[in-house]
């Protein structure tokens, strides 16, 4: 799973604050990275102590974090909808709730699952907050279509980089087969208006821009939490 700057610390208060809102019987989706790495390892915890919930994993490193800590785990095709996914972002608007994601190659098994939840928890530390988007945006795009996305990307003013891997030679493969495209736009001013050019273009499975979405926001600070509801 990814590992991003920021305080353990402040990340861990985000997790555990989130993971404290399961209750139950729930269905719980578990995102991706380091924030949501500590959500996770609190609700093993809770199972261990009798809390009774499935969790959707968002991608193989969440799957088998899940596993270590003894949640039992259920596929999304398999259950009628999710209570509650939490996850994390690259960076995060806290006025909107929208945020940018796919740092861990994962963000279309992410977006699946944000969108089958009646709830969707964002955990961050302060060091992602930002009054503006920035980040560039990941794409998954089908190998073939590379060429054609990249075109695209750049006749909507965006500069796109194919992201290469970093422990073997050649681009990051995500969980799906696919190759991930980062794309710097600079700030982002319309959030909505470029996730919907995104998902135009052919070729492109999904992108990192999570409009909307958001529906509680837990952010971890060097001495506290701070949380915001939508």
């Amino acid at each position: 799973m990814k590992s991003t700057a920021g305080s353990d610390a402040a990340k861990q208060r985000a997790g555990e604050a989130a993971a404290e809102e399961v209750t139950d019987g729930m269905v719980v989706g578990l995102g991706t990275g380091s924030t949501t790495a500590y959500a996770i390892k609190a609700l093993g915890e809770r199972v261990d102590s009798g809390l009774d919930v499935a969790g959707v994993p968002t991608s193989f490193g969440a799957r088998q974090l899940a596993i270590d800590q003894g949640i039992d785990l259920v596929g999304l095709d398999e259950v009628d909808r999710i209570d509650l996914a939490i996850d994390g972002a690259d960076q995060f608007v806290v006025e909107t709730g929208d945020c940018i994601k796919g740092g861990g190659a994962a963000h279309t098994r992410e977006k699946i699952v944000a969108a089958a939840a009646d709830d969707f928890a964002v955990v961050v530390d302060e060091t992602k907050l930002a009054d503006e988007l920035e980040y560039p945006v990941a794409l998954e795009v089908i190998p073939a279509a590379q060429p054609g996305v990249e075109t695209a990307v750049e006749t909507a003013g965006g500069t796109p980089r194919l992201r290469q891997a970093a422990n073997k030679d050649g681009p990051v493969v995500t969980d799906n087969g696919n190759l991930v495209i980062d794309c710097a736009f600079g700030p982002i001013t319309d959030p909505k208006t470029v996730a919907l050019e995104l998902v135009e273009i052919p070729g492109v499975v999904e992108h990192g821009l999570f409009v909307g979405r958001t529906t509680t926001a837990y952010v971890g600070t060097e001495d506290g939490l701070n949380v915001h509801r939508y």
